[in-house]
């Protein structure tokens, strides 16, 4: 075990002790002109005007059943546009199984 231990913090150790240097060469010179985003469409920018609409109203004379509206339609454009940002995203707990059977295997 105190061996195992050892292997583990000298492992560690090395990993963020001795930075690795990466050399990425580019043959073609960078365009100076910017790529448009994907998410930069009219539809996501209209979906973001209503969902600053919705955060603007009071909401405080509202009736409960407007109220339950309001929130089904903010989720449906939260929705919308997460499937049309795309992405990929890790949670903590799949990065730490993802390092540890890094450690295991390696």
């Amino acid at each position: 075990m105190k061996k195992l231990a050892i292997c583990l913090m000298v492992t560690c150790l090395s990993v963020t002790l001795l930075p690795l240097q990466l050399n990425a060469a580019t043959t073609t010179e960078p365009s100076s002109l910017a790529a448009p985003k994907p998410a930069e469409s009219a539809e996501v920018k209209t979906m973001e005007l209503r969902l600053n609409e919705i955060k603007a109203m009071d909401k405080s004379n509202m009736k409960s059943a407007e109220k339950k509206s309001l929130r089904k339609e903010v989720k449906s454009i939260n929705h919308k546009m997460r499937d049309i940002g795309g992405g990929v995203y890790l949670s903590v707990g799949a990065i730490i199984l993802i390092v540890i059977l890094l450690v295991v295997l390696l």
